[in-house]
């Protein structure tokens, strides 16, 4: 028997994408159950795992409208002015500047578990408007013209009128509602951990794409930076078996030793790269944010500022519904949320693609056509600024004017 009566939207994921979502909707007077596999306790606390997110200023403003920025601990938030490309051993190299756009700074990179920490205490400061389960693993999906329920690994059901997908890139609830993702697996690993160096960063991000291998330096509070190196993944496991001493004298040597003396500040993580893109966003009764929707590869750092971007649209959408009266799981609303998060996304997910595959290929074409590409956008500023704009997350994406709508590309039904 369903347990949700009183229940508008059951979310799936108690992730940063799915909790930022309750929020909304809590904020448009819209109750949700939260359903999260792992216990509940693991959320109020939840441990470092090495990632630094780059938020840009869209994602930041959401983050103040649901009173969430507020929340991440001040001395922890750094602000990124410009970030650095380079391309081999070439001298040349491309920068961006948040002032290109009108900016101060590009934006800021705060670390994960300080963003999920935010989200979790937000969720919980507005009561009775968000319900949260923790060890609730769904087993089965089903929908019909009035409502959807899930089925829980325990036996519990619960109804509502929508069921939200936030349950990562790999989603389960995405497949039991018959949509399907086209994946894109780079082979390759990315190894993060916080370093700390003797010379200041000067708020700048490095991309180092070298050969055999990719170096990321985010610059961190402080004298520290995040380093993800980005290495094919039969090779990660010689990285993450090095000692402290040998994997900081790696990455400073990788790196020109441009920030001095290093020392490791964190422990080593590795996440396997996979892009992943969903054939729809929605279906009857079923929508998807977040990485279930989309999962970037991280070197443009579009990945949560997504999840952001798909929450607000979403929360606007349905309680424009709840104002005209309408079904929470009405799909002109859906639909809506579905195109508009469609041109948000399919531009930047297919030009980041297209980036990572010719900036990590060591073959001697794709060394010179790299070379032709930097030299290019340094001379056009149209370009660079363009680039820019989707940085700091206040452009709008042109790429879909410039690509034929081929059959391959995601459609919205």
């Amino acid at each position: 028997m369903s347990e949700s009566s009183n229940t508008d939207v059951i979310i799936v994921g108690a992730g940063p994408a799915g909790l930022a979502l309750a929020c909304a909707l809590a904020d448009a007077g819209i109750r949700s159950h939260v359903l999260e596999q792992n216990p509940a306790d693991d959320l109020v606390q939840p441990p470092e795992d090495g990632r630094d997110i780059a938020m840009t200023h869209r994602a930041r403003r959401i983050m103040t409208q649901l009173g969430l920025w507020a929340r991440l601990p001040a001395d922890e938030i750094a602000p990124l002015y410009r970030a650095q490309v380079t391309n081999g051993e070439s001298p040349r190299h491309l920068m961006f500047d948040g002032n290109e756009d009108g900016h101060e700074q590009l934006g800021w990179l705060v670390p994960n578990h300080r963003i999920r920490e935010a989200c979790y205490a937000g969720a919980m400061a507005r009561g009775e408007m968000i319900t949260l389960s923790g060890d609730a693993r769904v087993t089965a999906l089903a929908r019909n013209d009035r409502e959807a329920t899930v089925s829980l690994a325990d036996g519990r059901r619960f109804s509502a009128p929508l069921v939200v997908a936030a349950d990562s890139r790999f989603s389960s609830v995405r497949r039991m509602a018959g949509i399907g993702a086209r994946s894109l697996d780079f082979g390759r690993t990315a190894i993060v951990c916080r370093m700390a160096h003797d010379i200041a960063h000067d708020g700048t991000a490095h991309e180092c794409f070298l050969h055999g291998h990719t170096l990321a330096m985010l610059p961190m509070s402080g004298k520290q930076s995040s380093a993800v190196w980005t290495i094919t993944s039969d090779k990660a496991g010689d990285l993450m078996a090095m000692s402290d001493a040998d994997f900081t004298a790696a990455v400073s040597e990788a790196f020109g030793h441009r920030l001095g003396r290093m020392q490791q500040a964190g422990s080593r993580h590795a996440y396997p790269l996979v892009a992943v893109y969903a054939q729809r966003f929605w279906s009857t009764r079923f929508v998807l944010v977040g990485d279930s929707a989309v999962g970037m590869h991280p070197v443009t750092a579009h990945g949560y500022n997504f999840g952001l971007y798909g929450v607000e649209v979403l929360a606007r959408e349905l309680a424009a519904a709840r104002q005209a009266g309408r079904d929470l799981g009405d799909s002109r609303a859906l639909a809506a949320y579905a195109r508009e998060h469609e041109r948000t996304t399919l531009p930047i997910y297919l030009g980041t693609n297209i980036v990572v595959k010719l900036f990590t290929d060591d073959r001697q074409p794709a060394r010179l056509l790299r070379e032709a590409v930097v030299g290019l956008t340094n001379l056009l500023p149209p370009i660079r600024a363009a680039v820019t704009r989707q940085l700091t997350g206040d452009g709008r994406p042109s790429l879909r004017q410039l690509l034929p709508r081929l059959p391959f590309l995601p459609r919205q039904p």
